[in-house]
């Protein structure tokens, strides 16, 4: 993983993600480019007919490039004399964040896409309209940060999954190895069942799922576990709180269980209770 993109509005939030993101390339080795998404009266659905001048168009992108400087300088100040030491690049363009952020990354190198939730806890983030937007727009591995969540090393992943789609899932499964190789991390493939016993169809495909995960994948700390739950959020929920869990991934896909929670009301109930990062992978289209 080469270049980490943060995507930031320059709110407490976004800037705590910038943070987070700063510290996770530090870590990884890896570059940072600080965007900034300059959204204008024009461009929001309220404005009607009004045209903004092109005057006040420069200077909201001068006021966005003073910001990403100030950012920028922010997080070099976090340096230490040896280690290693991110390179920071800017970009700032009017237009909606889904927008700005998919055109950078479709004619540029970018690994992963950082940002920070809008609001407490993980129904903030389902909810919010930027991350939420987001999730069905990129075509990047998507990072999500809470406010809650603290730089720590990424030592476990819980790789969530219900095995409705395997091929998908093991595709996403091999872009995340090199990812926790890079960490020196281990993979947890877990998933959220209802019900007295997982239905024996069901075990088939997910020991031919591990069957093929081992012959391919070439890493060996990768372990499976299922937890019961009647909710799939306070299942994830539970396995986050008491498994020691660092880093929760998904895979958003249309009828995903992802997916599902996007449009459910159940998601408010999580509020308040992931506080370690989330990363969505896009399906493959």
């Amino acid at each position: 993983m080469k270049t980490l993109l943060v995507a930031t509005d320059f709110s407490a939030n976004a800037r705590h993600a910038a943070e987070y993101g700063y510290h996770l390339a530090k870590h990884i080795k890896a570059n940072i480019v600080l965007c900034n998404a300059v959204i204008v009266p024009a461009e929001m659905p309220q404005s009607g007919t009004i045209v903004w001048p092109m005057d006040d168009l420069e200077l909201l992108l001068l006021d966005s490039t003073t910001g990403l400087e100030n950012l920028k300088s922010d997080l070099e100040m976090t340096n230490h004399p040896d280690g290693f030491k991110p390179g920071i690049t800017l970009k700032n363009e009017s237009g909606i964040v889904t927008d700005v952020v998919e055109s950078y990354v479709e004619s540029h190198p970018v690994d992963l896409v950082v940002m920070g939730t809008h609001g407490d806890g993980m129904s903030s983030f389902l909810l919010g309209n930027h991350s939420k937007n987001m999730i069905e727009a990129t075509t990047k591995p998507l990072m999500l940060i809470s406010p809650e969540t603290q730089f720590a090393p990424l030592k476990k992943i819980a790789f969530a999954t219900d095995f409705t789609d395997p091929k998908n899932d093991v595709e996403s499964l091999f872009h995340l190895i090199p990812f926790a190789k890079t960490l020196g991390a281990q993979i947890l493939l877990t998933h959220i069942y209802d019900g007295e016993t997982i239905p024996e169809a069901l075990k088939e495909t997910i020991a031919n799922f591990m069957t093929e995960v081992s012959n391919k994948a070439n890493y060996p700390h990768i372990y499976y576990r299922s937890v019961r739950n009647s909710q799939v959020e306070a299942g994830l929920s539970w396995l986050c709180e008491h498994g020691q869990v660092d880093l929760l991934v998904m895979v958003h896909r249309p009828h995903s269980f992802v997916h599902r929670l996007l449009k459910s009301s159940h998601s408010e109930k999580m509020a308040g209770r992931l506080n370690i990062p989330l990363l969505v992978f896009p399906a493959k289209k």
